[in-house]
């Protein structure tokens, strides 16, 4: 069964191709189209266009598909396109005349994208809570390992002293970075574009604020040409917040795969938390942080996929929208469980000691030393080159009783600061 069958044989390589892998995918969304429909079938109550026996009887028809999903036994059969065009026919089966009643005044446009706004606006919150989750762990870490020194590194050369505190509440706060595009991303989404139908409206007296408020968006998509200019551009404000997010993680991964190297080693993590070599037995693979890394890469290349699907197409629907889902869908499961894996990851890590006197860090205090130079009387760039010449003489002794205490420096973590940041992004 298709939505637009009208007796009309179509050759079976071109629905295998234009169908795809639909019926697979669309089960994603299925839980969102039921409940749209079932607003759509109460708003066409209000206005008339069916009876309350009508209503009621498209009520329990889609409450019972609604349980036939969530007990997994809903599947799509080859015979139907999509799961549009499943509901409709089940309805048909369950409500008779009141099941081809439930495509008045909608197309199968806004049917979908209204199923896919409903989908990401509950995963981009889903997706918001486990952020934060992650940002409560970073900052709890940054409390307890506050005083813990670490080297800090530009260019990968030893630069200056930081300290795990520094360290961890960096990564916590530039997650607020990436939430706070996240909630405009909400914003953008929490619009609801039913009743924009084919994207031109309808000639039914339909009450797109009523659905609006049934489904709990916080406004309309008014112009129904805006709401189906929104597919497209919707996943491409999308995969930028997932990618904004996933270049944070894979920062921090990559971080975590230099510390726990030999080279480094200013962390490590249990052994049931790593992986080892078929050859090699003293090997501590840190392969959860190297899939995250490499998974959260994958996620922001999803951003240069959806702009080039996207770019330049005319307004009005087109089938090239019908590839944006699977990635799409893809990059928020996969965000999901970074996530997730790296919360619980995080929580076992081991912070080792670091003697900062030892010889490779000999340097770390050179911008310290030049600074008490300056406190001194001295100007700058005459302490630089003296340090300088220090460092070439191989006669530098390091000033190790500087503190760097203004805000945010690693003696001043602000941490209660950073805190209050989330909170008020989030309240």
């Amino acid at each position: 069964m298709k939505l637009w069958e009208k007796g009309i044989t179509i050759d079976d390589k071109i629905e295998q191709f234009t169908v795809g892998n639909d019926r697979t995918i669309d089960l994603t969304i299925a839980k969102y189209d039921l409940q749209a429909s079932a607003a759509h079938a109460r708003m066409l109550a209000k206005v008339g266009l069916i009876n309350t026996d009508e209503l009621n009887s498209l009520i329990q028809g889609l409450g019972k598909l609604t349980q036939q999903l969530s007990e997994g036994t809903l599947v799509i059969t080859d015979e139907f396109e999509d799961i549009h065009s499943k509901i409709e026919h089940e309805l048909i089966l369950h409500c008779g005349e009141a099941g081809k009643k439930i495509h008045t005044a909608r197309s199968r446009n806004d049917q979908v994208l209204v199923a896919l706004h409903l989908y990401y606006k509950e995963h981009l919150s889903l997706l918001q809570e486990q952020a934060q989750t992650l940002f409560d762990t970073l900052l709890t870490l940054a409390e307890q390992f506050k005083d813990h020194p670490l080297p800090g590194y530009t260019h990968l050369q030893v630069a200056m002293p930081s300290s795990f505190g520094l360290w961890f509440s960096a990564y916590a706060e530039i997650l607020i970075d990436d939430l706070i595009l996240l909630e405009a991303c909400k914003k953008i989404i929490d619009q609801n574009p039913l009743g924009s139908a084919a994207g031109y409206g309808s000639s039914f007296p339909i009450d797109r604020n009523f659905t609006t408020d049934e489904l709990q968006f916080a406004t309309l998509k008014y112009n129904v040409v805006a709401a189906q200019l929104g597919r497209g551009k919707n996943e491409r404000t999308l995969a930028l917040v997932l990618g904004s997010m996933a270049n944070t993680l894979a920062r921090f991964a990559m971080d975590i795969c230099l510390y726990t190297s030999q080279n480094f080693g200013f962390i490590s993590f249990p052994d049931k938390l790593t992986t080892g070599s078929s050859i090699m037995p003293h090997k501590k693979n840190p392969d959860v942080f190297e899939l995250i890394r490499g998974k959260c890469n994958k996620i922001q290349a999803q951003y240069s996929e959806t702009l080039l699907i996207t770019n330049n197409l005319p307004s009005g629907y087109h089938r090239d929208f019908q590839l944006l889902k699977e990635n799409s869908f893809k990059a928020i499961d996969d965000l999901h469980s970074v996530l997730e894996i790296f919360n619980y990851s995080i929580q076992h890590i081991h912070v080792k000691t670091t003697d900062l006197k030892k010889e490779p860090y000999q340097h770390l205090y050179t911008v310290d030393s030049i600074n008490t130079l300056v406190a001194n009387g001295i100007s700058f760039r005459e302490a630089y080159q003296r340090i300088g010449a220090q460092v070439t003489n191989d006669t530098y002794s390091p000033d190790l009783t500087k503190k760097h205490q203004h805000i945010g420096s690693k003696d001043n973590l602000c941490l209660p600061a950073i805190r209050d940041k989330m909170k008020q992004l989030t309240t």
